[in-house]
């Protein structure tokens, strides 16, 4: 499994590609069934195989975002959003110069809700995979949870990891269901409210079967996200 891309300058100049792929993570608990690089590694794995399978230029992940509902438990590292507004508009700037036509940002973490307000002031970004994304990736992958049930450390994220990564889940996944469905406040308090070992999810649901599945079909939807946006290649 490969986080970063390992291509060299030769790699980049014989594919020529004017759309960069920019995956997005963030550093911050996932229980103690998931590494806190969780949001980082789906970003990444989401973000490689869409570059490969559409001959783009990956860019190396963002590992450190706006995480602050995570903020209680051990190891959560969180940046304010003019923070990460100035490194994404930074990196955005940088691809540019190097010829970029189009940057694609790949959002792991749900807490990100700035990276919509930089897609919309500019027509040059796109954010994938969007709402509807996530949820027809899910169908198409037979999970049986909604993303607003199973929001953290759940069927989605332990199944990606159990496909790409399987030795970073806890052996005890199958016993870490916790269920909160009401969470009016979450923005204000955080998740500690809502769940004591930081999981919002049923991650007794997950597999490597539904892993494979999830990131085929976020493959599949991307093409369409790339017709949708008119990226010109």
């Amino acid at each position: 499994m490969d986080v970063i891309s390992t291509e060299t300058t030769t790699d980049v100049i014989a594919r020529g590609s004017k759309i960069a792929v920019l995956p997005i993570g963030s550093f911050e608990q996932h229980g103690d069934i998931l590494p806190l690089s969780t949001d980082t590694i789906v970003a990444a794995q989401i973000a490689s195989a869409v570059a490969r399978a559409n001959d783009l230029w990956l860019l190396p992940p963002i590992t450190v975002s706006c995480s602050h509902e995570h903020s209680s438990w051990a190891g959560t590292i969180s940046i304010p959003a003019a923070t990460l507004i100035r490194l994404v508009e930074d990196i955005v700037a940088s691809a540019r110069a190097q010829g970029a036509e189009h940057v694609v940002f790949i959002n792991g973490h749900g807490g990100n809700y700035v990276l919509q307000n930089i897609v919309q002031e500019a027509n040059d970004l796109s954010l994938f995979p969007g709402k509807t994304d996530w949820t027809a990736a899910r169908e198409a992958a037979g999970l049986e949870t909604s993303a607003h049930d199973d929001m953290h450390a759940g069927e989605f994220e332990v199944s990606l990891l159990l496909h790409c990564a399987p030795d970073l889940v806890g052996p005890d996944f199958k016993h870490r269901d916790h269920h909160a469905p009401d969470r009016p406040h979450m923005l204000t308090h955080g998740l500690r409210p809502y769940t004591e070992t930081g999981i919002i999810g049923s991650p007794s649901l997950a597999s490597a079967e539904k892993g494979s599945a999830l990131l085929e079909s976020l493959s599949e939807l991307f093409v369409s996200h790339l017709r949708g946006v008119s990226i010109r290649r």
